[in-house]
């Protein structure tokens, strides 16, 4: 595929570095799954975040919150596609 730029009024071919270093860049821009499984994993963090408190040595956690915890961590195992990460459903916080 023949790709173009613009400078000023004048349309012209890109040079075959400019296409190589296009291609380049382009390489490095992340999938919509690593955008979309970043974003997911921020989520859980922020998840995990809020009962790390929880997790000092001077307090018992229940084996609930233990198991709420455990299932954050374990959540995005086995997610290869966008769609299986919009159908996620996070587990419920144990009171």
């Amino acid at each position: 595929m023949t790709r173009y730029k613009q400078i000023g009024n004048k349309v012209t071919k890109l040079t075959t570095e400019e296409e190589n270093a296009l291609k380049i860049e382009e390489a490095s821009y992340p999938s919509a799954l690593d955008m979309v499984l970043r974003s997911f994993r921020q989520k859980r963090n922020i998840l995990l975040e809020q009962t790390d408190w929880m997790a000092n040595s001077d307090l018992t956690m229940s084996s609930d919150m233990k198991t709420y915890r455990q299932e954050l961590r374990d959540i995005t195992n086995g997610l290869t596609t966008v769609e299986q990460i919009e159908a996620v459903e996070f587990p419920t916080k144990p009171e």
